[in-house]
């Protein structure tokens, strides 16, 4: 299988630099005329796959919406990837999982093996219970063509204690910067590697400051906050600088706001203001 990030840089060549949330909040259910239940879910993640499959470079189902839902939450989470997969888009799971041992090599299974039914393109991973403790997720990830992205820099104010933090003088977003940057460097030959970062593109500075060195990751860069959240062509600009080309901007109400019928023409609004932005 080609490795996902070779996958992802041709969709973003193909449909732009932007991925779409699937995150049904209860007053965007309710907008839609749809029912804070399970069907409801399974309603609105079927309807987005349905107008944005094979439209854009990527899906974010968030997965804690479903799993509030209990057992008939998951299923429909389980529906709208497999929705997704029918259309060849890519998905990318937000599941900010972390554990050790057996455990993450649970998680891993279940996200990234090829068989389960939550499988997905790549999954969402936090690291702050040392990026080694990944290794599962990592290992199989690769042995798969699947991807991750790991949590660096985030854009909540109270993520600064951890992220901001010094070890051994380094901190420990750089320090992540660096793991992610030795993984795809075992990879050589991929236009983009298959270990990518979470950095949020409301975090201003915090790239300079920490010096982190996003260009070297040489992975993808999922970047939450553009749209709804704040961010445009100056904040892309400051936080991403010469790594802007491995940026896939991730935008949920933005889009899903505009209702039924219109997400395509929203989404395709966002890349061409990301797009723009990346070429000022």
């Amino acid at each position: 299988m080609t490795p996902f990030g070779d996958r992802l840089a041709a969709a973003m060549d193909a449909h732009g630099p932007v991925c779409v949330g699937i995150d049904p909040h209860p007053s965007l259910l309710a907008s839609w005329g749809l029912d804070d239940e399970a069907e409801g879910l399974r309603r609105f993640g079927l309807a987005v796959v349905e107008e944005l499959g094979g439209r854009v470079a990527a899906l974010k189902p968030q997965s804690a919406f479903f799993e509030r839902h209990g057992a008939a939450g998951v299923a429909a989470l389980e529906d709208v990837l497999a929705a997704a997969r029918d259309t060849g888009t890519l998905t990318i799971l937000d599941v900010k999982r972390g554990d050790i041992g057996s455990t993450m090599t649970g998680y891993a299974e279940a996200y990234l093996g090829d068989r389960g039914p939550l499988r997905a393109d790549a999954v969402t991973l936090s690291p702050y219970l040392g990026l080694e403790s990944l290794r599962p997720a990592l290992d199989l990830a690769r042995r798969t063509g699947r991807g991750v992205f790991v949590l660096a820099l985030t854009s909540n104010p109270e993520a600064a204690a951890v992220q901001h933090a010094r070890h051994d003088g380094v901190p420990v977003a750089a320090q992540i910067a660096d793991g992610a940057r030795a993984e795809n460097a075992a990879a050589p030959g991929e236009r983009l590697g298959s270990v990518g970062l979470v950095v949020g593109a409301t975090t201003g500075s915090a790239t300079q400051d920490l010096g982190l060195d996003l260009a070297g990751v040489g992975g993808p860069l999922l970047a939450p906050g553009v749209g709804a959240q704040g961010a445009g062509a100056a904040e892309l600009a400051q936080v991403f600088g010469r790594a802007c080309g491995q940026v896939l901007a991730s935008t949920s109400r933005t889009v899903l706001q505009q209702g039924p019928g219109r997400l395509h023409e929203a989404a395709a609004q966002v890349v061409e203001e990301v797009r723009a932005a990346m070429s000022a």
